[in-house]
């Protein structure tokens, strides 16, 4: 697993963590102070990358959390049928198949250059050239 790992009290808004082996941008982050019976504790709201979930996660403020290491490359539309867009990676030329995201429906076609981001075996289609 493509990962590394930080303090729950580091993550801010935007950042990206895993919850539950899935990869999640942060979207809040709370922090309480620390009492009479123990250390601090922090509380992160996040949304899934790939399944837009939104989790959450409650701990002490000091442990440590997972960071996912997200490869951001380019490619190249091969060609679309139905949900399903093959792409062609414009560094490795290895070619693979993902689901289209709901906001790019209709809009790709052969020849296109995107922008993906690869975590693992999961592919997301993030912006299109």
């Amino acid at each position: 697993m493509a990962t590394k790992t930080a303090e729950m009290k580091d993550c801010k808004p935007g950042s990206y963590i895993i919850i539950d082996g899935e990869p999640c941008k942060v979207l809040s982050l709370t922090k309480s102070k620390p009492g009479k019976h123990g250390s601090a504790k922090a509380r992160i709201e996040a949304m899934g990358i790939f399944d837009n979930k939104k989790r959450s996660l409650l701990g002490p403020a000091s442990s440590e959390v997972e960071v996912p290491i997200i490869e951001k490359r380019k490619g190249q539309v091969i060609s679309v049928s139905g949900d399903i867009v093959q792409l062609m990676d414009l560094q490795t030329y290895e070619t693979f198949e993902t689901t289209i995201p709901d906001e790019f429906k209709g809009k790709l076609n052969s020849g296109m250059e995107v922008l993906y981001w690869k975590f693992e075996q999961k592919i997301l289609i993030k912006q299109t050239e």
